[in-house]
């Protein structure tokens, strides 16, 4: 299975390994021509200035090897940050569903305690999410009047005041704080 980033490091390698070919058969093919040129007895500057066009060869040939080395060192430091960073937001994603299955559970006790009926339930959920009465109603099918007296029953029955009240007791508790020492969740 092929990932974006091996994709793009296969584009950016192609090159290099071209170039580092194209630069072997240059080298290869200057150095057999100078070993030709000096055993036919050819002068001396022609041979030296091929023996400098191989020698500039021969330098693309280190130069171009040692970028697709760095580039290749590269891209297996970096596949191993992406698969640990992969890892780690897997592991981080299964403690958060582990911790909310247990937040979700905390509460439900929570509106056992306060006995809480369903829709009461489904409306303090809806609270804490921080919509409106008349988003409530609209999401719960039901009329505005009957959320809002939903809210009055729920208030009464856990003994806050209100909506920020109901969010501190709960957001207390997630941040170790007790919104209300008398109202505090058993343990």
């Amino acid at each position: 299975m092929h990932e974006p980033h091996m994709a793009h490091d296969l584009y950016r390698r192609r090159p290099l390994s071209v170039g580092l070919t194209l630069f072997l058969l240059v080298f290869a093919l200057i150095a057999t021509d100078i070993a030709t040129d000096w055993g036919a007895g050819a002068p001396l500057s022609h041979v030296l200035a091929e023996f400098a066009v191989l020698a500039l060869s021969g330098l693309g040939v280190v130069l171009l090897w040692r970028a697709l080395w760095v580039t290749k060192e590269t891209v297996a430091a970096l596949s191993g940050d992406v698969e640990r960073a992969r890892l780690e937001a897997e592991r981080w994603r299964a403690e958060a569903r582990e911790l909310l299955s247990g937040l979700r559970s905390a509460m439900e006790r929570q509106f056992d305690r306060w006995s809480l009926t369903p829709a009461e339930r489904d409306v303090t959920l809806l609270l804490l999410e921080g919509l409106g009465h008349k988003e409530i109603a609209a999401r719960r099918r039901t009329s505005e009047r009957t959320v809002r007296q939903q809210a009055r029953v729920v208030y009464q029955k856990s003994g806050l005041s209100g909506r920020s009240e109901l969010a501190a007791f709960f957001l207390g508790g997630l941040l170790g704080m007790d919104a209300r020492p008398d109202l505090r969740p058993e343990p």
